[in-house]
């Protein structure tokens, strides 16, 4: 079971912060072969929703209300820990985000730049693909909309 915390961009300490974007770098960048410019500058303008197993970062979401990233609100940086795939994390982490949604931002409507291989994850937690495949970063993306 994962412990959920969800916090601002100057309530994160330097350890979180530290933590987050090494997970992100080791998945997004090193286990998918992908050089890209992670950190773009929009982590201050974001909710983090930080998943923690024993106090250790497992799984991370960043959550943008409407208007910030799309018109709609949105998720993304959606990462799991590569030797925690098997908890179903991703789901959880994934409904701790879009309740934040709710609650923070006052809506059930969301967009989201999803990886075209994990459409059937996000279909499963009530995303509907919207148009067709592109590339973002050389990786296949699709954009997907939860109402």
């Amino acid at each position: 079971m994962l412990t959920i915390k969800i916090k601002t961009f100057s309530e994160l300490n330097i350890h979180e912060l530290y933590d987050m974007l090494q997970l992100r770098s080791e998945v997004f960048v090193v286990e998918q072969n992908c050089v890209y410019q992670d950190l773009d500058g929009k982590d201050e303008r974001a909710l983090h929703v930080l998943g923690l197993k024993h106090d250790r970062l497992v799984a991370y979401t960043r959550i943008f209300g409407p208007g910030y990233y799309f018109k709609e609100a949105s998720i993304g940086r959606v990462v799991v820990a590569k030797n925690e795939r098997d908890h179903q994390y991703g789901y959880d982490i994934m409904k701790a985000s879009i309740e934040a949604v709710h609650n923070y931002f006052k809506t059930t409507t969301i967009k989201i730049s999803a990886q075209v291989y994990l459409k059937k994850f996000y279909t499963n937690l009530g995303f509907k693909s919207i148009g067709e495949a592109y590339l973002e970063d050389g990786i296949p993306h699709i954009v997907m909309l939860k109402d």
